[in-house]
Protein backbone atom coordinates (compact mmCIF):
# COMPACT_ATOMS: atom_id res chain seq x y z
CA UNK A 1 0.00 0.00 0.00
CA UNK A 2 1.57 3.56 -0.81
CA UNK A 3 1.87 5.89 1.73
CA UNK A 4 -0.85 8.16 -0.30
CA UNK A 5 -3.29 4.82 0.03
CA UNK A 6 -2.30 4.91 3.86
CA UNK A 7 -3.19 8.55 4.96
CA UNK A 8 -5.94 8.10 2.48
CA UNK A 9 -7.33 5.41 4.51
CA UNK A 10 -6.40 7.39 8.07
CA UNK A 11 -8.17 10.25 6.93
CA UNK A 12 -11.30 8.40 6.50
CA UNK A 13 -11.35 6.88 9.79
CA UNK A 14 -10.66 10.36 11.96
CA UNK A 15 -13.31 12.42 9.64
CA UNK A 16 -15.99 9.81 10.09
CA UNK A 17 -16.75 11.17 13.07
CA UNK A 18 -17.49 15.04 11.67
CA UNK A 19 -19.13 12.99 8.60
CA UNK A 20 -21.95 11.63 11.12
CA UNK A 21 -22.04 14.39 13.41
CA UNK A 22 -20.32 17.82 12.04
CA UNK A 23 -18.66 19.96 13.76
CA UNK A 24 -20.47 21.99 16.73
CA UNK A 25 -19.56 24.76 18.82
CA UNK A 26 -18.01 24.24 22.35
CA UNK A 27 -18.97 26.94 24.41
CA UNK A 28 -18.69 26.61 28.57
CA UNK A 29 -17.52 22.96 28.24
CA UNK A 30 -20.37 22.08 26.27
CA UNK A 31 -21.05 21.00 22.64
CA UNK A 32 -23.79 23.16 21.13
CA UNK A 33 -25.25 23.78 17.40
CA UNK A 34 -24.87 27.12 15.88
CA UNK A 35 -28.59 29.08 16.25
CA UNK A 36 -27.77 30.15 12.83
CA UNK A 37 -27.78 26.30 11.38
CA UNK A 38 -24.83 25.22 9.84
CA UNK A 39 -23.10 25.47 6.41
CA UNK A 40 -20.72 22.82 4.33
CA UNK A 41 -17.42 22.45 3.97
CA UNK A 42 -15.23 21.20 1.40
CA UNK A 43 -11.82 19.57 0.56
CA UNK A 44 -10.17 21.85 -2.45
CA UNK A 45 -8.41 18.73 -3.88
CA UNK A 46 -11.90 17.79 -5.27
CA UNK A 47 -14.53 19.93 -3.83
CA UNK A 48 -15.65 16.79 -2.18
CA UNK A 49 -18.36 17.75 0.91
CA UNK A 50 -16.24 16.86 4.00
CA UNK A 51 -19.22 17.70 6.57
CA UNK A 52 -21.62 20.26 7.93
CA UNK A 53 -20.56 22.97 10.66
CA UNK A 54 -22.29 24.78 13.14
CA UNK A 55 -23.28 28.70 11.88
CA UNK A 56 -23.03 30.76 14.98
CA UNK A 57 -25.11 33.87 15.10
CA UNK A 58 -25.08 37.11 17.85
CA UNK A 59 -26.15 34.82 20.50
CA UNK A 60 -24.14 32.35 19.96
CA UNK A 61 -21.04 34.75 20.33
CA UNK A 62 -23.04 36.79 23.24
CA UNK A 63 -23.02 32.65 25.35
CA UNK A 64 -19.88 32.14 24.27
CA UNK A 65 -18.59 35.61 25.76
CA UNK A 66 -20.50 35.52 28.33
CA UNK A 67 -19.15 31.85 29.42
CA UNK A 68 -15.31 33.47 28.89
CA UNK A 69 -16.60 36.49 31.52
CA UNK A 70 -17.60 34.02 33.94
CA UNK A 71 -14.87 31.59 33.91
CA UNK A 72 -12.01 34.50 33.91
CA UNK A 73 -11.82 35.61 37.49
CA UNK A 74 -10.88 32.00 38.22
CA UNK A 75 -8.53 31.42 35.73
CA UNK A 76 -6.88 34.52 36.07
CA UNK A 77 -6.66 33.76 39.92
CA UNK A 78 -4.69 30.30 39.40
CA UNK A 79 -1.16 30.06 40.49
CA UNK A 80 1.02 30.23 37.46
CA UNK A 81 2.59 26.71 38.00
CA UNK A 82 -0.79 24.70 37.73
CA UNK A 83 -1.88 26.67 34.44
CA UNK A 84 1.80 25.58 33.35
CA UNK A 85 0.99 21.94 34.09
CA UNK A 86 -2.66 22.69 31.83
CA UNK A 87 -0.88 23.92 29.05
CA UNK A 88 1.80 20.97 29.07
CA UNK A 89 -0.72 18.47 29.19
CA UNK A 90 -2.66 20.70 26.06
CA UNK A 91 1.14 20.21 24.19
CA UNK A 92 1.26 16.67 25.11
CA UNK A 93 -1.87 15.66 23.41
CA UNK A 94 -1.66 18.00 20.46
CA UNK A 95 1.73 15.66 20.25
CA UNK A 96 -0.93 12.45 20.82
CA UNK A 97 -2.82 13.45 18.09
CA UNK A 98 -0.27 15.23 15.12
CA UNK A 99 -0.93 12.72 12.86
CA UNK A 100 -4.29 13.08 12.80
CA UNK A 101 -4.44 16.69 13.00
CA UNK A 102 -1.85 17.15 10.19
CA UNK A 103 -4.25 14.72 8.10
CA UNK A 104 -7.33 16.99 8.53
CA UNK A 105 -5.73 20.00 8.16
CA UNK A 106 -3.81 18.58 4.72
CA UNK A 107 -7.39 17.91 3.47
CA UNK A 108 -9.69 20.74 5.02
CA UNK A 109 -6.58 23.51 3.45
CA UNK A 110 -4.92 21.77 0.42
CA UNK A 111 -1.23 22.07 2.34
CA UNK A 112 1.25 19.54 1.30
CA UNK A 113 1.93 16.99 3.95
CA UNK A 114 5.72 17.77 3.69
CA UNK A 115 4.72 20.71 5.67
CA UNK A 116 1.85 20.21 7.54
CA UNK A 117 3.31 16.61 9.13
CA UNK A 118 5.51 19.10 11.69
CA UNK A 119 2.83 21.59 11.72
CA UNK A 120 1.09 20.31 14.47
CA UNK A 121 4.91 19.34 16.53
CA UNK A 122 5.70 23.06 16.23
CA UNK A 123 1.74 24.11 17.65
CA UNK A 124 2.93 21.95 20.43
CA UNK A 125 6.05 23.42 20.76
CA UNK A 126 3.90 26.81 21.13
CA UNK A 127 2.05 25.86 23.88
CA UNK A 128 5.41 24.61 25.95
CA UNK A 129 6.96 27.80 25.25
CA UNK A 130 4.22 29.80 27.33
CA UNK A 131 3.51 27.40 29.12
CA UNK A 132 6.96 27.85 30.69
CA UNK A 133 6.50 31.64 30.80
CA UNK A 134 3.21 31.33 32.85
CA UNK A 135 4.85 31.38 36.23
CA UNK A 136 6.12 34.46 35.51
CA UNK A 137 4.17 36.47 32.94
CA UNK A 138 2.77 38.95 35.93
CA UNK A 139 6.72 39.67 36.77
CA UNK A 140 7.02 43.38 36.27
CA UNK A 141 10.06 45.60 37.61
CA UNK A 142 11.31 47.66 40.60
CA UNK A 143 11.96 51.39 39.56
CA UNK A 144 13.79 53.52 42.29
CA UNK A 145 13.41 57.01 41.95
CA UNK A 146 14.34 59.96 44.79
CA UNK A 147 12.01 59.40 47.80
CA UNK A 148 10.06 56.50 46.01
CA UNK A 149 9.94 52.95 45.12
CA UNK A 150 7.62 51.86 42.29
CA UNK A 151 6.94 48.42 41.37
CA UNK A 152 5.12 47.31 38.18
CA UNK A 153 2.83 43.97 37.86
CA UNK A 154 0.69 42.83 34.81
CA UNK A 155 -2.52 41.45 34.91
CA UNK A 156 -4.50 39.99 32.21
CA UNK A 157 -6.45 41.97 30.42
CA UNK A 158 -9.95 39.59 30.55
CA UNK A 159 -12.08 37.92 28.06
CA UNK A 160 -10.01 37.96 24.10
CA UNK A 161 -11.23 37.25 21.19
CA UNK A 162 -8.86 35.28 18.79
CA UNK A 163 -10.40 35.31 14.81
CA UNK A 164 -7.62 32.91 12.82
CA UNK A 165 -6.86 32.37 9.28
CA UNK A 166 -6.96 29.22 6.84
CA UNK A 167 -3.95 28.94 5.36
CA UNK A 168 -2.16 26.81 8.79
CA UNK A 169 -4.78 27.63 11.26
CA UNK A 170 -3.69 24.79 13.81
CA UNK A 171 -0.21 26.05 14.37
CA UNK A 172 -1.63 29.91 14.19
CA UNK A 173 -4.36 29.75 16.18
CA UNK A 174 -1.67 28.19 19.04
CA UNK A 175 0.33 31.68 18.05
CA UNK A 176 -2.83 33.08 19.86
CA UNK A 177 -4.52 30.59 22.20
CA UNK A 178 -1.26 29.84 24.10
CA UNK A 179 -0.11 33.06 25.57
CA UNK A 180 -3.68 33.83 25.99
CA UNK A 181 -4.27 31.05 28.22
CA UNK A 182 -0.70 31.29 29.61
CA UNK A 183 -1.36 35.49 30.68
CA UNK A 184 -4.72 34.08 32.77
CA UNK A 185 -7.10 35.18 30.14
CA UNK A 186 -9.97 33.13 28.79
CA UNK A 187 -10.44 33.08 25.38
CA UNK A 188 -13.82 32.86 22.25
CA UNK A 189 -11.88 31.53 19.27
CA UNK A 190 -13.93 32.14 15.71
CA UNK A 191 -11.66 30.09 13.35
CA UNK A 192 -12.16 30.75 9.20
CA UNK A 193 -14.98 29.50 7.48
CA UNK A 194 -12.51 27.58 4.88
CA UNK A 195 -10.78 25.46 7.42
CA UNK A 196 -12.83 24.33 10.86
CA UNK A 197 -11.80 21.38 11.02
CA UNK A 198 -8.51 21.52 13.48
CA UNK A 199 -9.90 24.38 15.58
CA UNK A 200 -12.74 21.61 16.83
CA UNK A 201 -9.87 19.53 17.18
CA UNK A 202 -7.78 22.02 19.35
CA UNK A 203 -10.71 22.67 21.85
CA UNK A 204 -11.38 19.26 22.30
CA UNK A 205 -8.31 18.79 23.51
CA UNK A 206 -7.72 21.48 25.62
CA UNK A 207 -11.27 20.11 27.53
CA UNK A 208 -9.56 16.61 27.34
CA UNK A 209 -6.45 17.91 29.59
CA UNK A 210 -8.58 19.84 31.74
CA UNK A 211 -8.59 23.61 30.71
CA UNK A 212 -11.91 24.65 32.96
CA UNK A 213 -15.19 24.95 31.29
CA UNK A 214 -15.52 28.32 29.54
CA UNK A 215 -11.85 29.33 29.16
CA UNK A 216 -11.56 28.45 25.82
CA UNK A 217 -14.93 28.73 23.42
CA UNK A 218 -15.59 27.90 20.11
CA UNK A 219 -17.41 29.39 17.58
CA UNK A 220 -17.89 28.58 14.22
CA UNK A 221 -19.48 31.13 11.36
CA UNK A 222 -19.07 33.58 8.64
CA UNK A 223 -17.55 36.88 9.66
CA UNK A 224 -19.98 39.12 8.53
CA UNK A 225 -22.34 37.88 11.80
CA UNK A 226 -20.27 35.44 14.49
CA UNK A 227 -16.97 37.53 13.37
CA UNK A 228 -18.69 40.98 13.56
CA UNK A 229 -20.62 39.98 17.23
CA UNK A 230 -17.24 39.28 18.62
CA UNK A 231 -15.88 42.27 17.68
CA UNK A 232 -18.33 44.57 19.01
CA UNK A 233 -19.52 42.37 22.02
CA UNK A 234 -18.66 44.58 25.15
CA UNK A 235 -17.65 41.89 27.25
CA UNK A 236 -14.79 41.04 25.02
CA UNK A 237 -11.83 43.27 25.45
CA UNK A 238 -9.20 42.71 23.28
CA UNK A 239 -9.66 41.01 19.52
CA UNK A 240 -6.35 39.43 18.15
CA UNK A 241 -6.38 38.97 13.94
CA UNK A 242 -4.79 37.15 11.78
CA UNK A 243 -6.22 38.18 7.96
CA UNK A 244 -6.70 40.36 5.46
CA UNK A 245 -5.31 44.18 6.01
CA UNK A 246 -9.14 45.58 4.24
CA UNK A 247 -10.96 42.82 7.32
CA UNK A 248 -8.74 44.59 10.05
CA UNK A 249 -9.41 48.05 9.18
CA UNK A 250 -13.38 46.61 9.50
CA UNK A 251 -12.47 45.08 12.97
CA UNK A 252 -10.86 48.32 14.44
CA UNK A 253 -14.00 50.00 13.22
CA UNK A 254 -16.30 47.84 14.60
CA UNK A 255 -13.82 47.56 17.96
CA UNK A 256 -13.53 51.40 18.39
CA UNK A 257 -17.33 51.87 20.56
CA UNK A 258 -16.05 49.59 23.27
CA UNK A 259 -12.55 50.62 23.13
CA UNK A 260 -11.02 47.14 22.30
CA UNK A 261 -7.62 46.11 22.09
CA UNK A 262 -6.44 45.02 18.79
CA UNK A 263 -3.15 43.22 17.52
CA UNK A 264 -3.62 42.70 13.40
CA UNK A 265 -1.93 40.44 11.72
CA UNK A 266 -1.99 41.29 8.62
CA UNK A 267 -1.24 41.21 4.85
CA UNK A 268 1.89 41.41 3.06
CA UNK A 269 4.17 41.80 -0.55
CA UNK A 270 7.13 41.19 1.17
CA UNK A 271 10.60 41.91 -1.05
CA UNK A 272 13.20 39.17 -1.25
CA UNK A 273 16.48 41.37 -2.56
CA UNK A 274 19.21 39.59 -4.18
CA UNK A 275 22.79 41.58 -4.70
CA UNK A 276 25.07 40.58 -7.51
CA UNK A 277 27.52 39.54 -4.50
CA UNK A 278 24.96 37.28 -2.70
CA UNK A 279 25.47 33.07 -2.64
CA UNK A 280 23.48 32.97 -5.51
CA UNK A 281 22.63 29.25 -5.31
CA UNK A 282 21.36 29.73 -1.86
CA UNK A 283 19.41 32.72 -2.31
CA UNK A 284 17.64 30.56 -5.14
CA UNK A 285 16.58 28.21 -2.81
CA UNK A 286 15.30 30.58 -0.50
CA UNK A 287 13.48 32.45 -3.17
CA UNK A 288 12.04 29.60 -4.06
CA UNK A 289 10.94 27.57 -0.93
CA UNK A 290 9.76 31.20 0.44
CA UNK A 291 7.09 31.91 -2.27
CA UNK A 292 6.29 28.45 -3.40
CA UNK A 293 6.22 26.69 -0.20
CA UNK A 294 2.73 26.48 2.05
CA UNK A 295 1.23 26.87 -1.61
CA UNK A 296 2.25 30.45 -1.61
CA UNK A 297 -0.98 30.96 1.09
CA UNK A 298 1.67 32.70 3.52
CA UNK A 299 1.56 36.01 4.73
CA UNK A 300 5.46 36.02 5.03
CA UNK A 301 5.98 34.90 1.93
CA UNK A 302 8.88 36.60 -0.67
CA UNK A 303 6.55 37.55 -3.30
CA UNK A 304 8.41 40.30 -4.89
CA UNK A 305 11.74 39.20 -5.97
CA UNK A 306 13.94 42.20 -6.49
CA UNK A 307 17.15 40.69 -7.96
CA UNK A 308 20.18 43.12 -9.53
CA UNK A 309 20.48 43.52 -13.15
CA UNK A 310 23.78 42.19 -13.38
CA UNK A 311 22.77 38.96 -12.58
CA UNK A 312 19.27 39.07 -13.19
CA UNK A 313 19.29 36.92 -16.53
CA UNK A 314 21.03 33.38 -15.38
CA UNK A 315 18.85 34.08 -12.12
CA UNK A 316 15.82 34.30 -13.99
CA UNK A 317 17.03 31.08 -16.34
CA UNK A 318 17.47 29.44 -13.11
CA UNK A 319 14.65 30.34 -10.99
CA UNK A 320 12.40 29.27 -14.09
CA UNK A 321 14.17 25.75 -14.50
CA UNK A 322 13.33 25.18 -10.87
CA UNK A 323 9.86 26.78 -10.69
CA UNK A 324 8.96 24.72 -14.02
CA UNK A 325 9.90 21.10 -11.96
CA UNK A 326 7.70 21.61 -8.85
CA UNK A 327 5.27 18.93 -8.16
CA UNK A 328 2.09 19.84 -7.87
CA UNK A 329 -0.44 17.25 -6.80
CA UNK A 330 -2.23 15.57 -3.94
CA UNK A 331 -1.46 17.12 -0.21
CA UNK A 332 -1.02 13.82 1.32
CA UNK A 333 1.67 12.55 -1.49
CA UNK A 334 4.98 12.84 -0.10
CA UNK A 335 6.51 13.83 -3.34
CA UNK A 336 4.10 16.97 -3.30
CA UNK A 337 5.56 19.93 -3.12
CA UNK A 338 2.75 22.18 -3.65
CA UNK A 339 -1.17 21.37 -3.29
CA UNK A 340 -4.20 22.88 -4.41
CA UNK A 341 -5.53 26.57 -3.76
CA UNK A 342 -7.84 26.69 -0.18
CA UNK A 343 -11.41 27.30 -1.84
CA UNK A 344 -13.14 28.47 -6.02
CA UNK A 345 -13.39 32.16 -4.75
CA UNK A 346 -9.36 32.02 -4.03
CA UNK A 347 -8.57 29.93 -7.03
CA UNK A 348 -10.08 32.47 -8.67
CA UNK A 349 -8.39 35.34 -7.41
CA UNK A 350 -4.84 33.79 -8.06
CA UNK A 351 -6.13 33.18 -11.83
CA UNK A 352 -7.15 36.70 -12.15
CA UNK A 353 -3.73 37.70 -11.67
CA UNK A 354 -2.34 36.01 -14.17
CA UNK A 355 -4.21 37.77 -16.97
CA UNK A 356 -3.49 41.24 -14.92
CA UNK A 357 0.38 40.30 -14.95
CA UNK A 358 0.30 39.70 -18.81
CA UNK A 359 -2.03 42.81 -19.60
CA UNK A 360 0.66 44.80 -17.91
CA UNK A 361 3.01 43.67 -20.14
CA UNK A 362 4.78 41.25 -18.08
CA UNK A 363 6.02 37.81 -18.93
CA UNK A 364 4.85 34.86 -17.66
CA UNK A 365 7.93 32.63 -17.35
CA UNK A 366 6.07 29.52 -15.49
CA UNK A 367 2.85 27.97 -14.63
CA UNK A 368 0.22 30.76 -15.26
CA UNK A 369 -2.47 27.83 -15.51
CA UNK A 370 -4.68 25.26 -14.16
CA UNK A 371 -3.21 22.11 -12.92
CA UNK A 372 -5.53 19.28 -13.66
CA UNK A 373 -9.10 19.15 -13.90
CA UNK A 374 -10.51 18.57 -10.33
CA UNK A 375 -9.62 20.42 -7.08
CA UNK A 376 -8.27 24.13 -7.14
CA UNK A 377 -4.98 23.43 -8.38
CA UNK A 378 -2.59 26.02 -9.84
CA UNK A 379 0.88 25.46 -11.86
CA UNK A 380 3.56 27.81 -10.08
CA UNK A 381 3.68 31.04 -11.77
CA UNK A 382 6.82 33.15 -12.53
CA UNK A 383 6.53 36.64 -13.92
CA UNK A 384 9.51 38.75 -14.80
CA UNK A 385 10.22 41.89 -16.57
CA UNK A 386 7.59 43.77 -13.89
CA UNK A 387 7.86 46.96 -12.76
CA UNK A 388 7.67 48.30 -9.98
CA UNK A 389 3.61 50.15 -10.87
CA UNK A 390 2.36 47.24 -11.79
CA UNK A 391 -0.80 45.55 -9.56
CA UNK A 392 1.22 42.40 -9.63
CA UNK A 393 4.39 44.09 -7.76
CA UNK A 394 1.81 46.11 -5.43
CA UNK A 395 -0.75 44.27 -4.67
CA UNK A 396 -0.85 40.34 -1.99
CA UNK A 397 -1.65 37.56 -4.44
CA UNK A 398 -1.19 35.03 -2.00
CA UNK A 399 -0.28 31.97 -4.01
CA UNK A 400 2.24 30.66 -5.85
CA UNK A 401 3.14 33.60 -7.93
CA UNK A 402 6.38 35.46 -8.02
CA UNK A 403 6.92 38.96 -9.44
CA UNK A 404 10.84 39.55 -9.94
CA UNK A 405 11.90 43.42 -10.77
CA UNK A 406 15.15 44.11 -11.45
CA UNK A 407 17.54 47.11 -10.08
CA UNK A 408 20.62 48.52 -10.75
CA UNK A 409 22.16 49.55 -7.48
CA UNK A 410 21.34 49.62 -3.56
CA UNK A 411 19.41 53.09 -3.88
CA UNK A 412 17.22 51.98 -6.12
CA UNK A 413 16.30 48.56 -4.41
CA UNK A 414 15.71 50.09 -1.32
CA UNK A 415 13.39 52.75 -2.98
CA UNK A 416 11.58 50.01 -4.73
CA UNK A 417 11.31 47.44 -1.78
CA UNK A 418 9.45 50.13 0.52
CA UNK A 419 7.41 51.82 -2.52
CA UNK A 420 4.28 49.03 -1.12
CA UNK A 421 1.62 49.39 1.21
CA UNK A 422 2.52 46.72 3.43
CA UNK A 423 5.45 46.36 5.60
CA UNK A 424 5.37 42.40 6.99
CA UNK A 425 8.53 40.89 5.97
CA UNK A 426 11.79 41.46 4.14
CA UNK A 427 14.36 38.80 2.75
CA UNK A 428 18.20 40.54 1.93
CA UNK A 429 20.69 38.66 0.02
CA UNK A 430 24.10 40.24 0.52
CA UNK A 431 27.84 38.91 1.62
CA UNK A 432 28.32 42.69 2.05
CA UNK A 433 28.09 43.24 6.63
CA UNK A 434 27.88 47.12 6.18
CA UNK A 435 25.11 46.88 3.29
CA UNK A 436 23.01 44.25 4.93
CA UNK A 437 23.28 46.77 8.27
CA UNK A 438 22.40 49.71 6.47
CA UNK A 439 19.70 48.08 3.94
CA UNK A 440 17.97 46.50 6.39
CA UNK A 441 17.72 49.41 8.85
CA UNK A 442 16.15 51.42 6.76
CA UNK A 443 14.07 48.82 5.33
CA UNK A 444 10.08 49.20 6.18
CA UNK A 445 9.65 45.63 7.84
CA UNK A 446 8.07 44.62 11.28
CA UNK A 447 10.69 41.41 10.63
CA UNK A 448 13.78 40.94 8.38
CA UNK A 449 15.47 37.57 7.52
CA UNK A 450 19.73 38.55 6.47
CA UNK A 451 21.25 35.84 3.91
CA UNK A 452 18.01 33.42 5.34
CA UNK A 453 14.97 32.21 4.57
CA UNK A 454 11.98 32.54 7.27
CA UNK A 455 12.84 30.90 10.52
CA UNK A 456 10.58 31.56 12.85
CA UNK A 457 12.03 32.08 16.51
CA UNK A 458 9.13 32.08 18.90
CA UNK A 459 11.09 34.64 21.72
CA UNK A 460 11.80 37.22 19.01
CA UNK A 461 8.81 39.72 17.84
CA UNK A 462 6.83 38.94 14.94
CA UNK A 463 4.55 41.34 13.05
CA UNK A 464 4.61 44.02 10.87
CA UNK A 465 4.26 47.59 9.92
CA UNK A 466 2.36 49.82 7.50
CA UNK A 467 -0.72 47.54 6.40
CA UNK A 468 0.66 44.83 8.00
CA UNK A 469 0.05 44.87 11.05
CA UNK A 470 -0.75 46.28 14.82
CA UNK A 471 1.31 44.81 17.60
CA UNK A 472 4.01 41.73 17.97
CA UNK A 473 3.75 38.31 18.50
CA UNK A 474 6.08 36.10 20.94
CA UNK A 475 7.82 35.98 23.86
CA UNK A 476 7.38 39.20 26.42
CA UNK A 477 5.79 40.60 23.59
CA UNK A 478 2.70 38.65 23.36
CA UNK A 479 1.82 39.08 26.91
CA UNK A 480 2.35 43.06 26.87
CA UNK A 481 -1.04 42.31 24.19
CA UNK A 482 -2.60 40.48 26.85
CA UNK A 483 -1.83 42.07 30.20
CA UNK A 484 -2.34 44.94 31.75
CA UNK A 485 0.64 46.83 33.42
CA UNK A 486 0.27 48.29 36.69
CA UNK A 487 2.19 50.77 38.65
CA UNK A 488 2.21 51.10 42.29
CA UNK A 489 4.35 53.88 44.16
CA UNK A 490 5.59 53.87 47.66
CA UNK A 491 6.72 56.68 49.51
CA UNK A 492 10.53 56.23 51.11
CA UNK A 493 10.11 58.89 53.25
CA UNK A 494 8.45 61.98 54.56
CA UNK A 495 9.03 64.30 51.50
CA UNK A 496 7.19 67.68 51.32
CA UNK A 497 3.64 67.73 50.13
CA UNK A 498 2.21 71.09 49.30
CA UNK A 499 -0.17 73.27 51.79
CA UNK A 500 -3.20 74.34 49.66
CA UNK A 501 -5.63 76.75 51.82
CA UNK A 502 -3.35 75.54 54.97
Amino acid sequence: MSDLATRLAQLDTHLARFRDGGIMNLIDGKDVPGSGGSFDTHSPVDDSLICSVSRSTAGDVDAAAKAAKGAFPAWAAMDGKERKKILHRIADAIVARAEEIALCECWDTGQAWRFMSKAALRAAENFRFFADQAPGARDGQTLFAPGQMNVTARHPIGPVGVITPWNTPFMLSTWKIAPALAAGCTVVHKPAEFSPLTARILSEICREAGLPDGVLNLVNGFGEDAGRALTEHPDIKAIAFVGESKTGSMIMKQGADTLKRVHFELGGKNPVIVFEDADLERALDAVIFMIYSLNGERCTSSSRLLVQESVAEDFHAKLEARVKRIKVGHPLDSATEVGPLIHKVHYDKVMSYVDIGKSEGAVCRAGGAREGEQGWFVKPTLFTGATREMRIAQEEVFGPFLTSITFKDEAEALDIANDVAYGLSGYLWTNDLTRALNFSDKLEAGMIWVNSENVRHLPTPFGGVKASGVGRDGGDWSFDFYMETKNTSFALGSHKIQQLGA
